[in-house]
């Protein structure tokens, strides 16, 4: 797929633990950065109320989703707790990108791993995708911040299970930021984007 003249699109993909902020940190990008765009993935769960198809997900029935699995499709899925299906198809990330929008995704630490080993066989999303990890340090504040937010015990201390191997992970993006306030982490999310445009545009 060629690119040429939309050298300054890219792709930010955003993991860390359940509590860093990763949503609000997307829905910023969206809303300050002239023509970016969330990537809309797919899914098998049923669209809850108020949901749109293509605006939150694209939902595939069961049946779909393995056939574009199938047809290699996918750039990243997986199946989560056991239950839905979740992926990233290539059609919402290598279309948008050649058109020439800006792109943000928020992934586990499984999905980015998926989807660098997709990046190695096309250079075109390998030169226009960077990955950002939200750490939240100590784990103190991670479990405060999920209080804060409402979760219950029982869910919190299977979320702090979880972000204790996602940080095994940490060292293979290519930025990690330290999560501090909102604001700052925003200005560091907004500073890598505009390296990532560079180092895009100089391909």
């Amino acid at each position: 797929m060629d690119g040429a003249g939309h050298s300054s699109a890219v792709l930010l993909v955003l993991a860390g633990p359940a509590g860093a902020g990763k949503t609000t940190l997307c829905e910023r990008l969206v809303a300050v950065v002239p023509d970016c765009q969330r990537v809309v993935t797919a899914t098998t769960r049923p669209p809850r109320p108020g949901e749109a198809d293509g605006r939150d997900y694209h939902f595939l029935t069961p049946e779909q989703f393995d056939a574009k699995v199938a047809a290699g499709e996918f750039l990243e899925w997986a199946c989560v707790h056991g239950r839905h299906r979740y992926g990233t198809l290539a059609s919402a990330v290598l279309g948008p990108l050649a058109a020439g929008h800006g792109l943000v995704l928020n992934l586990d630490v499984q999905g980015v791993a998926a989807l660098r080993r997709s990046a190695a066989t096309s250079l075109f999303l390998a030169q226009r995708m960077g990955t950002v990890f939200i750490d939240v340090a100590p784990p103190a504040e991670l479990r405060r911040r999920l209080t804060a937010r409402g979760d219950n015990p029982a869910e919190i201390d299977r979320r702090m299970e979880t972000a204790a191997m996602e940080l095994l992970e940490k060292g293979k993006f290519d930025h990690v930021i330290a999560s501090g306030t909102r604001d700052a982490d925003f200005q560091s999310l907004l500073t890598i984007w505009r390296e990532l445009q560079t180092r895009a545009t100089e391909v």
